[in-house]
């Protein structure tokens, strides 16, 4: 067993008993060559010999990326993505290969919406490209290349230009999606009158990054819904330490591709998981975090659901960051 024959597997999981087998061995092999999370398994004495069932996995906590290199191996990095965090300590996640975060976010994006050559992408994300080094640009960057409307492309404070695209692609009748951080959105929808766009798609993500106050998602998706006068609005759930995205489309439920899964643990007791519909902290699997670490404890905080989960806020005491959700 091998990093290399795991590659080939993580994008063929099918089933529950695949992910289950694929995640205990990627956590042995993570066990042995990562020496941060060995470290933290063994401060929370957990064995690995002892682990045989996927709930018996224990999640590193996120904060690590902050002040320590989460990898398993020593490698050459292609690429250092950082967070886009308000204060000066960024999380990093070192990256031995980017064909692996290619491969996750195009197969979990067309899973979604279909292939983005058949979509105009419009991109309102300001904060992440004047802080640079963002995860979620580069995902962008990807998209719309492969898009094969002129139209598409970013936009920094540049409103006008971009009502302007808005009106030219809803009288083309030209399927369209923005993708923009919330507080920008919220921004867009204030100051201006959106053009009604008929197969506009509007996707939130990266909540408000200090600049404005938090909003419920309900109360957001409504102000959004409003000013851009569509029935509703999607999400995207990223973040810098994890190679793969959750979706929202519609009714503020999040799904996984799936090679990730979601599982929420209880508040007062963070190594035992939650029920479905009880409010918890969020552990995320990413089995395509081969080289890093795919087992991690979010500081955000959500519920379980039959078939997806919720978002709803962050711990009291975490520092706000650029992942999405809403605080309530």
């Amino acid at each position: 067993m091998s990093f290399q024959s795991l590659e080939e597997k993580v994008f063929q999981i099918d089933s529950d008993s695949s992910f289950e087998e694929l995640a205990l061995q990627l956590f042995k092999l993570q066990h042995q060559t990562n020496t941060v999370y060995r470290k933290y398994c063994d401060l929370i004495e957990c064995s690995a010999d002892k682990v045989t069932r996927l709930n018996e996995i224990p999640f590193l906590p996120i904060q690590f990326f902050k002040s320590e290199q989460v990898i398993s191996t020593e490698f050459e990095a292609e690429i250092t993505f950082k967070s886009s965090g308000t204060g000066g300590n960024r999380s990093k996640h070192i990256l031995k290969k980017l064909e692996l975060y290619k491969k996750s976010f195009k197969i979990t994006f067309e899973q979604f919406y279909g292939s983005p050559k058949d979509l105009a992408i419009l991109a309102l994300l300001p904060s992440y490209i004047e802080q640079g080094e963002s995860s979620l640009i580069y995902m962008c960057d990807h998209l719309i290349k492969e898009s094969r409307y002129e139209e598409s492309g970013y936009f920094l404070y540049e409103h006008k230009e971009l009502l302007q695209k808005l009106e030219s692609l809803a009288k083309e009748n030209t399927p369209t999606l923005l993708i923009g951080v919330s507080y920008a959105l919220l921004d867009l929808v204030e100051e201006n009158e959106i053009p009604k766009h008929n197969k506009l798609i509007v996707m939130e993500t990266g909540g408000m990054k200090g600049r404005k106050k938090e909003l419920i998602r309900e109360e957001l998706h409504q102000i959004l819904k409003s000013g851009f006068k569509v029935d509703h609005i999607d999400s995207e759930y990223g973040m810098t330490e994890l190679l793969s995205q959750a979706y929202a489309k519609r009714d503020g439920i999040f799904h996984t591709p799936p090679w990730m899964k979601v599982i929420v643990r209880q508040q007062e007791d963070p190594f035992s998981e939650a029920v479905d519909g009880q409010l918890g902290g969020i552990n995320i699997i990413d089995l395509a975090n081969l080289y890093s670490c795919a087992f991690i404890q979010t500081d955000d905080l959500g519920r379980k659901k039959k078939d997806g989960f919720e978002v709803l806020g962050r711990f009291d005491g975490s520092e706000v960051r650029g992942c999405n959700l809403l605080i309530s």
